[in-house]
């Protein structure tokens, strides 16, 4: 893992693609703003694991209704 400091109004740029750029910190929170292809998911990391739990229920009952278990 690449660990940055940034102040704020500072940026980070990934791949020429998506920018980071930290706009409030504020105790213990960070506020970001992330500019970013409209083809580029940007989750949460606690939203991101309920996507991929329920991906993964969905294709056991996929698997299932095809006789594949």
């Amino acid at each position: 893992m690449l660990v940055l400091s940034r102040k704020r109004n500072e940026s980070v740029v990934i791949n020429d693609q998506i920018v980071v750029t930290v706009i409030e910190v504020r105790g213990d929170k960070v506020r970001l703003g992330i500019q970013a292809p409209r083809d580029v998911s940007i989750h949460r990391s606690e939203v991101m694991a309920v996507i991929q739990r329920e991906q993964a229920v969905g294709a056991a009952e996929s698997d299932e209704a095809d006789g594949k278990s």
